[in-house]
Formats: structure tokens, sequence, C-alpha cells
């Protein structure tokens, strides 16, 4: 169990911190985790999480640009760093006798970052390119215009890089005020996993980041409660039955079909049966953010729709997060088949789930194997690490040490009764790409 021999300990100054001793091999990893992600992004300056993220690379006084990088990977570790929606995190994975490096730059980066107006100007080209980049992709489109219409209003609405006008109005004062605001030390989990004695661990890491000024950040923002996405309501206050839909087109020649489902959070009661049934519908995730999860040729989705010629492939994708978010449906449509028969074709695959029993042994089977991608997605100090700041980020430790039980106590009754409380059309947006017609 991960938890298993966590030492938790919080500084005077607010900063939390969660030690593990590993000792299998001379390597350990250090996290640092901000409850900032692009749900706490400004009206007018979507994408600052993530740009603040990017101008912490520009370099410190001092560790200025680049040295930070070149030092951990000279002693043979490597580092990076990630936003989305809930959080930031940085981290290093380095040898143990090296740890002290990666405390040093962390708590350097969580004071002293610079905003130059310069150098915001420089990294503005680098994340507009970034943008202009996925926009050559009809997926990232749909995902932006289904999410704008699953949210009426919060930061979950959004996509994490921002959009193209706000990336072209921030200023590097906006830039400078998120990042007081929030890189904080009451605002961050230290995480570190590897081999090390803890106690000396702590005052090691008392002596980097104890000095370091706590502010005041006031109520974190939270996303706004939302409808069921699909749900419409007319003038008789009636619901509508058919789901809502998004229309895009383009030059990209592939049709696309996105089915979005609002889910519950991640310390809701429903979100482990929700879980449960993402991985019957699209195949085991570990529910990391980067796991792509195991075969899915078994799953429900791939055997409706990639089976019978109606998809090139199929997916299903649900993450925890501390407010409800969504658990989303992508078709590739098949060339010679229509968005509608897709649409049809997966729209009643998931409302089965609501509507007939899951049997012992395909329940059985999905269980096993979100445990199974579980354990595989926390075998390294560097995943255990990621895990113990994400579940403390968006939950809390009682959480992830309660995870594994609590896929197990997952019956076909919970997974019916949860596929019919959120996965029916009537709650469902569906987002639509076709091809340009030819001239």
């Amino acid at each position: 169990m991960i938890t298993e021999g966590v030492v938790r300990a919080r500084l005077a100054n607010g900063l939390s911190v969660l030690l593990k001793e590993v000792h299998a091999a001379p390597v350990g990893s250090v996290w640092v985790w901000y409850r900032v992600g692009s749900r706490h992004d400004p009206p007018g300056r979507t994408g600052a999480s993530h740009w603040v993220e990017h101008m912490m690379f520009r370099g410190t006084e001092r560790f200025p640009q680049g040295v930070a990088d070149r030092l951990i990977s000279r002693v043979g570790g490597y580092s990076n760093a990630m936003t989305y929606l809930d959080w930031t995190a940085y981290f290093a994975t380095l040898p143990a006798a090296e740890l002290d490096l990666a405390l040093e730059i962390e708590a350097d980066r969580m004071a002293n970052a610079r905003f130059e107006p310069e150098e915001v100007e420089v990294e503005r080209t680098v994340i507009i390119s970034e943008r202009q980049g996925m926009e050559g992709s009809p997926v990232f489109h749909l995902h932006e215009a289904v999410h704008a219409a699953a949210f009426a209003a919060g930061g979950y609405r959004h996509h994490t890089i921002g959009s193209l006008a706000d990336l072209q109005a921030m200023t590097a004062e906006d830039l400078a005020r998120h990042y007081r605001r929030y890189y904080n030390p009451q605002n961050a989990t230290l995480v570190v996993v590897g081999d090390f004695e803890a106690q000396a661990m702590l005052g090691r890491i008392e002596r980097a980041f104890g000095h370091l000024a706590s502010r005041p950040i006031g109520e974190l923002s939270r996303a706004a409660v939302e409808p069921p996405v699909g749900e419409t309501v007319g003038a008789l206050g009636r619901a509508a039955v058919e789901p809502r839909r998004v229309q895009l087109t383009g030059p990209e020649p592939t049709a696309y079909v996105m089915a979005a489902y609002q889910a519950p959070p991640a310390t809701h009661p429903d979100f482990f049966p929700a879980a449960i049934a993402d991985t019957l519908l699209g195949g085991p995730r570990s529910l990391a953010l980067f796991d792509d999860g195991g075969p899915a040729r078994t799953a429900r989705l791939s055997k409706a729709l990639v089976d019978t010629g109606l998809a090139s492939d199929v997916s299903s994708f649900l993450l925890p997060t501390v407010d409800p978010y969504l658990l989303i449906v992508l078709a590739t449509v098949q060339a010679g088949r229509q968005p509608e028969e897709v649409e049809a074709a997966l729209l009643a695959e998931v409302e089965r789930l609501a509507r007939e029993p899951v049997s012992a042994d395909e329940l059985r089977r999905a269980v096993h194997q979100a445990r199974a991608q579980f354990a595989y997605s926390a075998e390294s100090v560097t995943d255990q690490a990621y895990w113990l700041g994400f579940s403390q980020t968006v939950a809390d430790l009682g959480w992830l040490e309660g995870f594994l039980p609590a896929l197990a106590a997952v019956t076909a009754e919970d997974v019916q009764r949860v596929a019919a409380a959120y996965l029916t059309s009537s709650r469902c947006l569906v987002g639509v790409y076709r091809p340009q017609p030819r001239q």
C-alpha cells in the first residue's frame, strides 16, 4: 500500500510534507504540488496557471535559465512539471545522495521566480505556438467546444492552455500576481519518496523551505455547480430527453464523435462505481493523468463500435477531480460510416449499463483490471510520490488508502445505479466533428 509508512508533517509556514522511505534502490523523487490549476485562471486570463509553470523554467537569480535542469541531469536525474485542472506539480527524480539539490531548486522556485517583460514575451510566443500546434487537431477543437457547452461557468470550462485572445492580452504583471497568490507554502504539498531517513529528511526540508514566508491566499475558488451536462429545461420546466449537441466542421477528413457525461468528484461515494463503469466501457486505466490504460479489446465500447466496423478507435476517460467533472467517450468514425450511426451505437451501449445488470464474471474482470492498472502505476518512487501528492491535492491520503478496497467493494448494483444517475442520454452532451463537404 502506497500510504504505508508515510510520515506527515507541516512546517510553521504551512507547507504540508509527506515522506516515505523506500530503500530498494539509492534513488529518490521530490515533488511539489500547488493547489492551482486551470480552474483557478481568472476570467480574461485563461491559461495563466500553465503560463506560470512555463515561466518557472525561465530561471531565478540563483538558478538562471537552464541551470537547474543541467545540474539535475549532471547527477543522473530528470525533472519535469505539469499543469492540469486542479493543480500544478514539479518533480525531480535523482540519486538519493543528491536530493538536497532538488529541495533547493524547488524552494527557490516557490519564492524567487522572475517575470521580466521580455522573458514573458518570449514565452508568449512559445505558448501560442503550442496552442496553434494543438489547433491542427479536430479533437482539440471538439474538446474545447464540448467543455464550453458542458460548463456554463467555472474553471473546468476552458482548456489548460487558455484561449488565444487571453494569451495575446495577458501581461507580465498578470502572471506575477497569479504566482504571488498561489505559489505559497500553505498552498503546497512537498512529497519525497526514496532512500533516506525520514526524520533527517524533515530537518533538511526545514532548512530549505522553513524560512519562506507564507502569504494569505483567501478562499480558493471552486468550480461552479453545474446542471447535468446534457440536461436542458424548456418553458414548462421539463428536462429534454435527447442529448444536447455541438457540431463542428473542418478540413480534416476523419469524423469524430464525443459524448460527455457529468461525473462525480473524487471524494463522492459514486466515484469508484463510476470508475468501474469507465473500465467496463473503455477498458482499464489507473486513473493517473497520463495513463493510456491496458488493452481495450474486451471493453464494451470496443466490441460495439470497433468490432462492428462503425469506428476505428474508441476510448473513455475519467479523472479524479475536486469538483464534478466529466466522463468522456471519444470515437473515431470509420471511413465510409456516418457519425449518426456511431452516436446511436455509442449512446445505446452506454445506456445498457443502466438497463442491464453487469454479470458477475464481467464485473470481477473489470475490478481486477482496474486494481491491476493502479498497481502498475505505483511501482517506482516517482509513481508513488505522484500518487501521494495527487491524492493529497484532490482529496486526502485516506482516499488513496481506500482506493483499492473501494474498487473491490463495487457491486453490480452500484454500477447500474450510478449509470442510471449519470450515464443517460438526457444527461449527455454530444460533440460531432465532420469533414467539410468536398467542393
